[in-house]
């Protein structure tokens, strides 16, 4: 099992990871501390508890946001003449993995 230390608002979070998914969990939490700070920024340090919801809100439209599109996307190749289903169930399948390895992330952070 990896092992690996991320920083979040300033502060160190060592998390366990599957092995190999280290530079994959630093490149996430880079991106959670990155929204983090942006609502830092704008509203100042209203708790880490808030800022870290705030961001896990955005990411989670984000997502969210993605998931809508790739419905449109299947449902426009269902549609007669549409080709390249395969393709985005593929896609699917990926932002599914994602999520999950984000839901799992979120989890690690809260019991830390």
């Amino acid at each position: 099992m990896g092992q690996v230390v991320v920083k979040v608002n300033g502060r160190d979070f060592p998390l366990n990871c599957a092995d190999g998914q280290e530079p994959r969990i630093r490149r996430l939490a880079q991106y959670v501390d990155a929204k983090i700070v942006e609502f830092a920024k704008n509203l100042g340090q209203i708790g880490e508890a808030r800022l870290i919801l705030l961001a896990a809100l955005v990411i989670a439209d984000e997502l969210s946001d993605a998931n809508e599109a790739l419905q449109q996307e299947r449902n426009r190749t269902r549609a007669p003449g549409g080709a390249g289903g395969e393709a985005i169930e593929a896609a699917a399948a990926g932002i599914r993995g994602i999520a999950e390895r984000i839901e799992s992330i979120a989890a690690r952070i809260e019991t830390a």
